[in-house]
């Protein structure tokens, strides 16, 4: 249900922003005002960054292959991983123009630049109430909804800048803020590309100790008696998977042991897709020996 909600949520986004940026290009080029046409260029990139994220979504509804075993569910996570490497692009070349302007300052028509900002405020926190409401979990969502939040600050950087112009003429205030929202740019978007890079390195999913897993289940699992080789991964950013090779206690059953170590593994951390392989001697994978987690030399 999250699914069909989020894209609703990122569609009505991509309508607004696609409308009111042709607006802000326009304005940016009148006014010769940095800080409205970086605002307009991120709005570019936001247009672009929705459909991205919407046609993810749209794909990941698609089911599974014999190619594709897990379907399609990472292009959400592909899609937030772009988007927040266009982020630093953006914000790289608002720095660039910034520090030209100080060089060579260029006039600025206050006027123009406040009123288009103002509507581009407006626009930027209608967008950012839609996407607001959605899963904040999820990775795609909240790469488009850091996206519009960035936006909505460079709307209000403009409006502070037109101001202060108005009232005083002084145009550096402009490549000043522009700077300032390239720093909450770049913040946004490390989070964004840190996060996606992670699940597309098959990182572990953050929250989920594989150590921990290890003693619990050997704790509080009667029928296991040793549990090694254990890895989790993460489809997207709420859809973990997980495996792992299992001893179990003499006298218990195979059936047993898994339904045992699946229940515990959904009750405790969530973990629904879970394959567990039964050994009832010495682990036949030499590679387990390696594995940081797993300090048991029982497998050569």
């Amino acid at each position: 249900m999250h699914g069909v909600t989020d894209q609703r949520r990122i569609g009505w986004a991509f309508a607004i922003i696609a409308a009111f940026m042709i607006v802000e290009v326009v304005g940016g080029v009148l006014s010769g005002s940095l800080a409205l046409l970086a605002d307009a260029g991120h709005m570019i990139s936001d247009a672009a960054a929705l459909g991205f994220s919407w046609l993810a979504i749209q794909y990941g509804k698609r089911p599974a292959t014999a190619e594709l075993s897990y379907g399609y569910k990472r292009l959400e996570i592909l899609a937030a991983f772009v988007n927040g490497c266009a982020l630093f692009v953006i914000a790289a070349w608002i720095v660039y123009e910034a520090i030209a302007r100080f060089a060579a300052p260029v006039p600025v028509a206050g006027r123009t630049m406040f009123v288009v900002a103002v509507i581009g405020l407006a626009a930027n926190i209608a967008a950012f109430m839609i996407l607001h409401g959605g899963n904040r979990e999820n990775l795609n969502l909240r790469g488009a909804w850091l996206h519009v939040l960035g936006d909505m600050l460079g709307s209000a950087a403009a409006i502070v800048a037109a101001v202060v112009i108005l009232f005083t003429g002084w145009t550096p205030i402009d490549p000043i803020l522009s700077i300032f929202v390239a720093l909450i740019i770049l913040k946004s978007a490390w989070g964004i590309v840190k996060s996606s890079a992670h699940i597309l390195l098959e990182g572990t999913p953050e929250g989920i100790d594989l150590a921990e897993i290890k003693a619990d289940l050997e704790h509080h699992v009667d029928v296991v008696r040793d549990a090694h080789h254990i890895h989790a991964w993460s489809i997207t950013a709420e859809q973990h998977l997980l495996t792992l090779h299992v001893h179990p206690m003499p006298g218990a059953t195979a059936r047993e042991v898994v339904i045992a170590v699946q229940r515990r593994l959904e009750q405790r951390y969530g973990i629904t897709h879970v394959t567990v392989q039964i050994e009832d001697e010495d682990c036949i994978d030499a590679g387990h020996a390696h594995d940081e987690h797993d300090a048991r030399p029982h497998c050569a």
